[in-house]
């Protein structure tokens, strides 16, 4: 090895090593590069690089962390509660690095404060949403005597702790990578998409906290959180923290049925739609089979009249006025208390809206209205709101108790979000989810998938028999 005293240096992304020789003999996260005559590393191998230079006792200087060290006083002393502080030990562990999985309403937001004072080094905090950044903003404000920044919404502030989106640590992060000791992914299920992850690969961070009520991608890609924050640490579902810190909760399942009219429109839909897949050999199992179906479909007369019958059948299922008589009786039901209707998309969120005089929230709805209707709803001015995907995550409504889904995904983490919305604990608070289905069709698999989860078991129970449900169409 070259006696030579090494320097580490950061460089858009990536760490070089200045003063290294082409034949020294380094570890294999080093790849040579001819362009400059260095040696570089992925950023997000720093703390293995400076580890190992220790180890063997290299002299060595690093250039490369640029970020500093804070006493991080709270400004108001919380007291944690055990499975705060057991998640909080777990992650101190193993190094300061990985996931910590809890509910929604669980308090992930005191584990990273918890996080920060230990640390004790420049934090960034990455969110999936520009509303969240702000909610993050505020909290720390009102957490620490410390300098809090902002980059993303219009500003560019570093501060002791930085708030900034996924999207905004994508475009600054090879600039900015050295200057966080810490990074905290709040719904850190984010990081493993196409870009985002860069967040993480092209920072020097050694210490590193993800955290996430629904880990789980419908890709398979949480798989990289481990390499890119660390492994799951510590783990608790809604079910297991529900009574004592959660809204105890219910799960109804309510299945309705298509009218003969509807019942003969989606069977014709739904031939065109099968009968097209078994001419093209097309094998309809997870994300693959659906790509395969959407590039075929754009190839022919045929495939576009199957993609047009394939979209037809879900209005079918997913609008049918059963479900619409039943949403009425449960808001009769629960005209007292503030509830949240989720749909599969933005056209049933406006018919809802305009059928029983219900504000709308759609990505399509400005900000500031959004935020308007959300404060009415916190202040009990309106009972319920409709939505479509935005209220999903990344929302403060602590007073919501009921949540009715018309439609949705297959995904057990869009359910998890979903529920996650009504659990937070109030005094003498119940919260219940209804999950309607309409019967003999693709939704009864769809609910089935996304029902698998941990937080659906051993709390579902029979849906009542109101005045115009018969026995077929409660189905527990």
């Amino acid at each position: 090895m070259n006696p030579v005293a090494f320097t580490l240096r950061f460089e858009a992304g990536t760490l070089l090593l200045d003063g290294a020789a082409q034949t020294d003999s380094l570890p294999a996260v080093w790849q040579w590069d001819e362009r400059v005559r260095r040696y570089r590393a992925p950023a997000l191998s720093y703390r293995q690089v400076v580890i190992e230079l220790v180890r063997q006792k290299i002299p060595h200087t690093d250039e490369a962390r640029q970020y500093l060290e804070f006493d991080f006083p709270p400004k108001l002393i919380t007291e944690p509660r055990p499975y705060q502080q057991e998640a909080i030990a777990a992650w101190q562990q193993t190094g300061k690095r990985g996931v910590i999985v809890l509910p929604t309403g669980a308090g992930k937001s005191l584990v990273a404060q918890m996080a920060i004072e230990h640390c004790q080094r420049q934090t960034l905090v990455v969110v999936p949403t520009i509303d969240l950044m702000n909610q993050w903003y505020d909290l720390m404000l009102t957490a620490f005597s410390a300098e809090i920044g902002l980059i993303g919404g219009g500003y560019f502030e570093i501060g002791a702790i930085t708030i900034t989106t996924y999207a905004s640590a994508f475009r600054f992060m090879e600039r900015l990578g050295n200057r966080f000791g810490l990074l905290v992914f709040d719904e850190c299920h984010h990081l493993p998409g196409s870009v985002h992850r860069y967040a993480a690969e092209l920072a020097i961070a050694p210490f590193r906290l993800g955290l996430t009520a629904t880990p789980e991608r419908a890709d398979g890609g949480e798989e990289l959180l481990e390499p890119l924050i660390g492994p799951t640490v510590y783990r608790r579902e809604a079910q297991e923290l529900a009574g004592d810190y959660l809204a105890d909760y219910s799960v109804v399942r309510v299945r309705v049925q298509l009218s003969d009219e509807e019942r003969q429109a989606y069977k014709r839909q739904r031939s065109v739609y099968r009968e097209f897949i078994q001419q093209q050999g097309l094998r309809m199992y997870g994300p693959q089979g659906w790509q395969q179906f959407v590039f075929a479909s754009a190839r022919s007369q045929a495939g576009r009249r199957a993609m047009l019958a394939y979209r037809a059948s879900k209005r079918i299922a997913f609008g049918t006025e059963a479900k619409l008589r039943v949403l009425a009786e449960l808001l009769a039901r629960h005209r007292h208390e503030r509830t949240l209707i989720f749909t599969a998309d933005n056209e049933s969120v406006y018919r809802i809206s305009e059928q029983f005089l219900i504000p709308a929230l759609t990505h399509e709805t400005p900000i500031k209205e959004r935020r308007a209707w959300l404060e009415a709803f916190n202040r009990g001015e309106v009972l319920a709101l409709a939505t479509s995907k935005v209220l999903n995550e990344g929302v403060n409504i602590p007073a919501a108790s009921v949540a009715i889904v018309l439609s949705g995904s297959g995904s057990a983490r869009e359910h998890i979000q979903r529920l996650g919305r009504i659990l937070r604990k109030q005094p003498d608070k119940e919260a219940v989810l209804y999950e309607i289905v309409t019967g003999e069709t693709t939704e009864e698999h769809t609910s089935q998938r996304r029902s698998n989860a941990g937080q659906f078991q051993d709390v579902r129970e029979q849906a009542p028999h109101w005045p115009h449900w018969s026995d077929e169409d409660a189905d527990g």
